[in-house]
């Protein structure tokens, strides 16, 4: 378990990505809220020690992906009522609405695409952290582009 200082930091560091990769799994800022607390509860509670910050951040993204994952196949979230939730205020929408299409992919492709695009993984380092093969990785991230292009309205290279 990291020391309260360390915590903080990592938590200083990390936060805003944590924030983004839940976001784009749970659409609402509630339950991204929710997801980021987890992410960071299980932090507290491994005994995790790691290499550098990307080692770090790689960890947070990978766990938080996992929590949101876990959370969306629960039984009661299938059970839930949309009616109960329309007055619930919408997060404003991006301008570009490359977010919005990014966050509308299958969850394979859009993690694919944030650990590339966004953090900068290359794809033997997403590989490695999905523990698939690269080529996996590579397909993944072509047939996103072609999913993407299709919901912007592009034409797909």
């Amino acid at each position: 378990m990291p020391s309260k200082s360390g915590f903080t930091a990592i938590y200083n560091r990390q936060a805003d990505t944590v924030y983004r990769v839940c976001y784009s799994f749970m659409k609402n800022p509630s339950d991204t809220e929710d997801m980021v607390q987890e992410t960071f509860l299980r932090l507290l509670s491994a005994k995790k020690q790691f290499e550098n910050e990307r080692h770090e951040r790689a960890w947070l993204i990978i766990t938080a992906s996992n929590l949101c994952k876990d959370n969306l196949k629960r039984f009661w979230r299938r059970e839930e009522n949309i009616d109960d939730f329309l007055d619930v205020a919408q997060e404003p929408k991006q301008e570009d609405g490359v977010l919005e299409a990014i966050t509308q992919l299958p969850d394979e492709y859009k993690d694919a695409v944030y650990l590339y695009y966004y953090e900068g993984y290359t794809t033997a380092e997403i590989a490695d952290l999905k523990r698939c093969p690269e080529a996996t990785i590579r397909s993944r991230l072509m047939r996103a582009r072609k999913r993407l292009a299709a919901l912007l309205g592009g034409v797909a290279k």
